[in-house]
């Protein structure tokens, strides 16, 4: 019997058994690989692999990856489901531990970003709130979040969470990550660097905590976080995965714990962005200037109107100002978008 038979079942992968056993938890595997590599199915959408301790880590590091937090956003789980099999596969072998992880498995079941409420704000104790109280992704958020502090319990020394995404609306820039906020924390060259080799040359610096997956581990586990949009949100079985090679050659090369590639001079240099502004539904009264169908990244000249209510008016400042993630239709004191403006 292969390696995935015994961890998911004849005829499946972790992908087809995240689906099948999407509405209820999964009882614990462990397989170990020929190779000495350590698998071990936690619950459903939830991988934690640990090579041999006789394997050098020469990057002395630990990585968290997550994708599919928004069930349609379908992409960057292909893009792991892919890397999985290429290790359980015997392609290539495991230099350092990696929790993997599939985030919403109903929503990813029926095809849409979320059931009930949308997870990616759920994270940092927010499923705790009265509101959220015995709603399954609240659930689901805690099941995560006791995952990663278990990983980062074991593996603390130089962790790293990347939560891949794609975006339903269309970008001006495709590809671009969003560091959360940590106060008196750069982002380090190296993580700079790692995304520049992911195909991701934009970086959204954020300015203040938040409630998102990244935002939780970079404040509860002091692990290196970024949010990586990978570009449009398309059904399973139509993404174009060639269109993703960036991000698949660069995890699985840390995955692998190989080098990073030489840099040259005439590399593509990341282009940054800060938050200005943070627009939330204020009620009633409030009033959202941005169409429906603008890009993200899109920029207004300085006084254009971008939202207001009976009390406030937001105009952009003395500097153009861009906005991303527009979104009309949340709820009272949910984010509608974000206004940011260039660092370089």
């Amino acid at each position: 019997m292969s390696v995935r038979e015994l961890l998911f079942g004849t005829g499946r992968d972790w992908l087809s058994h995240t689906l099948s056993t999407a509405e209820h938890a999964s009882s614990e595997k462990v397989v170990v690989l020929d190779d000495g590599t350590g698998v071990q199915r936690q619950d459903t959408g939830l991988l934690y692999l640990e090579p041999p301790a006789s394997r050098s880590n020469p990057n002395n590091e630990s990585l968290i990856v997550s994708a599919g937090i928004h069930g349609n956003e379908t992409a960057p789980i292909e893009v792991l489901n892919h890397l999985l099999n290429e290790l359980l596969d015997g392609q290539w072998h495991l230099a350092c531990p990696v929790l993997l992880i599939l985030g919403n498995p109903p929503a990813m079941d029926t095809g849409v970003r979320f059931t009930d409420v949308n997870l990616n704000r759920l994270f940092g104790g927010a499923h705790r709130k009265p509101e959220y109280h015995g709603l399954p992704e609240a659930e689901r958020a805690r099941v995560l979040e006791r995952a990663c502090d278990a990983f980062s319990a074991r593996h603390s020394t130089n962790l790293c969470h990347y939560d891949l995404h794609t975006a339903i609306r269309p970008s001006l820039r495709e590809k671009f990550a969003l560091y959360p906020f940590v106060d008196g924390r750069d982002v380090p060259q190296g993580q700079v660097d790692f995304l520049l080799e992911a195909e991701v040359n934009t970086l959204l610096l954020q300015h203040r905590e938040g409630t998102t997956f990244s935002s939780f581990s970079s404040t509860a586990l002091g692990a290196e976080s970024f949010t990586v949009e990978l570009g449009k949100a398309l059904p399973f079985g139509q993404n174009d995965l060639t269109r993703f090679s960036g991000v698949s050659n660069a995890l699985r090369r840390r995955m692998k714990g190989e080098a990073p590639p030489k840099q040259d001079g005439a590399s593509q240099q990341m282009t940054i962005f800060k938050v200005v502004h943070e627009i939330l539904n204020t009620g009633d009264s409030f009033r959202f200037h941005v169409p429906d169908d603008v890009p993200n990244f899109t920029m207004y000249d300085p006084g254009t109107v971008i939202w207001e209510d009976d009390g406030t008016c937001y105009r952009v400042g003395d500097s153009p100002e861009g906005i991303i993630f527009p979104n009309r239709n949340v709820p009272v004191n949910q984010r509608v978008g974000l206004m940011i403006r260039p660092c370089n």
